[in-house]
């Protein structure tokens, strides 16, 4: 009697021919939609008569193949639409450089005399004072401003210390309290500047505000 070889077998054999002989792992290191349409072919070619492969076990092949298939195209799709989304940012970046933004920050890097504006959020109606200190802490201006109600409170500092002079360049905090002291409820300080560049960063677009340094979008409180 003859001897059969099974489908499983010559079908092994057949891989191991054409995907190892033939093909380096450098230069082979996947089965594409021929090499699979060809093993399907040895398999019918070299199957068991007495015991053949049924047309479910085909289906199911050809099935898991598509589905494959079917994810590589969808990755395909999902890298397009990444690259059309960084191109968007890229076009809304450049339109943010030059504007305006308020951010949370309470220290900002002034030229020599050079001012700023800001916003507190007053906790009531009643008076709130500001306080402008330098890098060492010491207040070099103070400035009485009156809510009507709790909400945002505008300020602004021309950059003159207390006695009228030109304040000199240098890093400057704010300091906001409820009442006419300093010994009040302390208040939250947003300061406005410039954006000066935009950079795309793996998390997503990043400004460089003049004075601030880089905050992230998602940081900003107003845009103008």
């Amino acid at each position: 009697m003859s001897t059969v070889t099974s489908a499983t077998s010559s079908s092994d054999a057949w891989y191991s021919k054409y995907m190892g002989s033939n093909s380096s792992p450098q230069s082979k290191n996947t089965t594409d939609k021929t090499d699979f349409l060809r093993m399907m072919t040895e398999q019918m070619k070299n199957q068991d008569p007495l015991n053949p492969v049924q047309g479910a076990d085909f289906l199911a092949q050809l099935a898991q193949f598509s589905t494959v298939q079917g994810i590589e195209k969808m990755q395909e799709a999902m890298g397009a639409m990444a690259s059309v989304m960084e191109s968007d940012q890229s076009l809304r970046a450049a339109a943010l450089v030059g504007r305006d933004v308020q951010i949370a920050a309470e220290k900002v890097t002034l030229a020599a005399g050079a001012g700023v504006k800001g916003e507190i959020t007053a906790s009531k109606a009643g008076p709130v004072q500001v306080e402008v200190l330098d890098a060492k802490g010491n207040v070099v201006h103070k400035m009485a401003l009156e809510a009507d109600a709790s909400g945002p409170l505008a300020f602004q500092w021309d950059g003159k210390t207390g006695n009228g002079d030109t304040a000199p360049a240098g890093s400057y905090s704010f300091r906001a309290t409820t009442g006419s002291d300093a010994k009040g409820e302390a208040l939250s300080v947003r300061l406005i500047s410039r954006v000066e560049s935009v950079s795309i960063e793996p998390q997503g677009l990043v400004l460089n505000i003049a004075g601030l340094g880089s905050h992230a979008l998602s940081t900003i409180r107003r845009i103008s």
